[in-house]
């Protein structure tokens, strides 16, 4: 009887799965693309492009279809021969001093904007849950989340860049965004070391042949030293020599170091990078101190945004970050991969070029 049950259960369960299917393969009749085309894309798979992207959203929302996660995550385990989850809610966790740090950052706010997206096209909600509330502790903080029968967290890092991952916390799945949290866990970051060889390649084939390093110290340190890194290697393999001119690091835009260190160095171009909050002023040192960009210094900047500037430079991927942090997060609960891992996989997103004005 147990066995006939299970059956039972098991053809509903794949009659879901047909239906999804003949859903899926309709949408892409519509559209006249692929089936494999219209289920990457309902993922938000960065590999479809965004224009095909928004066109399969806008045809399954015309056709009432919304992904059952309940019926993603049972027929994953079925072929698993693993137990289902039967709740499809991810907790976001702070670390910072408001439950919600994305209302204080356009750059945390993009990435939250694209976890809701992909979370809602994979038929996940996500619930903020505030890890230091007033009255909360970790005891407390697990019985929350059992009760709202949540198996999965986000994590947006924290503002203390040694921050330790509570042991307590050790039967979720768990994925962080950064570096900032120390202990080993399932990450998405962007790739620090990539974006400043680019960004110096690009300004090599433009002409320029002595690029100095400005480098926030608070960027230097939740990169790992990856910017740095970067730049010695570079240096080294372009021109034989790890570091063509001495590196820069300053907590804020210290005017009078930086103007010093300029007069002595004699950049034609600087890479610059720090927090999107400084780029204004950067601007402004230069202009105020009769340095003309791009005529007299060329400034390439390699922050989070860089839209409402004049410069060129890398821009990071919030869109990709969100939507592939809660895609981790799907694939190790898929997985059963919970608590903290043995063996943690990191995802690097590279950033992206702005032409601006500056080069």
């Amino acid at each position: 009887m147990l066995a006939f049950a299970g059956s039972v259960g098991q053809s509903r369960l794949l009659g879901r799965h047909s239906q999804k299917q003949m859903t899926i393969r309709r949408i892409a009749a519509n559209l006249g693309v692929s089936p494999s085309t219209v289920s990457l894309a309902l993922r938000e798979s960065p590999k479809i492009p965004r224009s095909t992207r928004e066109r399969v959203r806008l045809e399954a929302e015309r056709l009432g279809y919304r992904p059952d996660a309940r019926l993603t995550e049972l027929m994953s385990h079925l072929r698993l021969s693993r137990a289902p989850h039967a709740e499809a809610c991810f907790g976001v966790i702070s670390f910072y001093d408001t439950p919600r740090p994305w209302e204080r950052s356009l750059h945390l706010s993009r990435i939250y904007e694209s976890m809701l997206r992909c979370a809602h096209h994979l038929g996940y909600r996500l619930e903020p849950i505030w890890l230091h509330a007033p009255g909360m502790n970790y005891r407390r903080f697990r019985e929350v989340l059992d009760a709202r029968g949540i198996h999965g967290l986000l994590c947006f890092g924290s503002p203390n860049i040694h921050e330790s991952f509570p042991s307590e916390l050790d039967h979720y799945a768990i994925v962080t965004v950064g570096l900032s949290i120390e202990t080993p866990l399932h990450r998405i970051t962007s790739h620090f070391y990539s974006d400043l060889w680019r960004t110096l390649v690009k300004v090599q084939e433009l002409g320029y042949r002595r690029p100095g390093l400005v480098l926030g110290v608070y960027e230097d340190d939740r990169s790992a030293h990856a910017f740095a890194s970067a730049y010695f290697g570079w240096c080294e393999h372009t021109f034989g020599r790890p570091g063509l001119l001495p590196l820069l690091r300053l907590e804020r835009l210290e005017e009078s170091i930086l103007l010093r260190w300029l007069g002595e160095h004699h950049p034609d171009v600087i890479v610059f990078v720090h927090l999107y909050d400084f780029l204004p002023e950067l601007v402004h040192t230069l202009s105020g101190n009769g340095i003309r960009v791009p005529e007299d210094l060329g400034v390439a900047a390699v922050s989070h945004i860089l839209e409402g500037t004049t410069l060129s430079g890398m821009q990071q991927n919030q869109e990709l970050m969100g939507a592939w942090a809660v895609e981790l997060l799907v694939a190790r609960i898929m997985h059963q991969d919970l608590g903290i891992p043995t063996h943690p996989r990191m995802e690097m997103v590279e950033s992206e070029w702005v032409d601006g004005k500056s080069l």
